[in-house]
């Protein structure tokens, strides 16, 4: 039996998660990011093993043959997975945090009904294309396809436990981490 609860966020590529996340994982100690793998490249100031494990995508596949994910999917041209074995491992210590699409929460509902599922949401269409330009590392054809599978990925809100929406940065952290206060205690 595990000691911790465990949590899933997700959103549209853009919508903001990862500065919400820094956010609430700075307000909590004792709760643990789960870090998914990708065969992905790292953007710049991304570290292996710290925000991605960046794998090949040979080295991504053989891991999916070996069962080593809890949930994967592939999207925007590349896999992105948690390593089963990783995420068990933190949830002995505490709860865990996953930030993972849609379909991968699908996954670790049905594998973890217990699990929270939050869901992220841009205050508007406008506003998701501007942050996603505004990175200024993603090419227009990528753009064009993360703008297409936000459209789907916020679609699937009406089954996440929770959706908040990220206006602003601080007041979403604040109420993803009320959620968290309520389910861990």
């Amino acid at each position: 039996m595990s000691k911790g609860k465990l949590f899933v966020i997700s959103g549209a590529s853009g919508v903001g998660k990862g500065t919400v996340l820094a956010k609430v994982m700075a307000a909590r100690e004792d709760l643990r990011f789960s870090v998914s793998a990708t065969t992905r490249d790292p953007r710049p100031g991304e570290v292996d093993g710290v925000h991605y494990y960046f794998v090949t995508k040979e080295n991504f596949e053989d891991m999916i043959r070996k069962g080593e994910f809890l949930e994967y999917d592939a999207h925007a041209k590349n896999y992105y997975g948690t390593p089963r074995g990783q995420m068990e491992e933190k949830l002995e210590k505490g709860s865990v945090l996953l930030d993972i699409e849609p379909n991968g929460a699908g996954e670790v509902k049905r594998s973890c009904p217990e699990a929270t599922l939050i869901f992220i949401m841009p205050p508007s269409m406008q506003e998701l294309e501007r942050r996603l330009r505004g990175r200024g590392d993603t090419p227009e054809d990528q753009i064009k396809v993360r703008m297409e599978r936000a459209i789907w990925e916020m679609e699937q809100k009406a089954w996440y436990d929770y959706v908040v929406v990220n206006e602003d940065a601080d007041v979403c952290a604040q109420e993803i981490l009320h959620i968290i206060a309520e389910k861990a205690e």
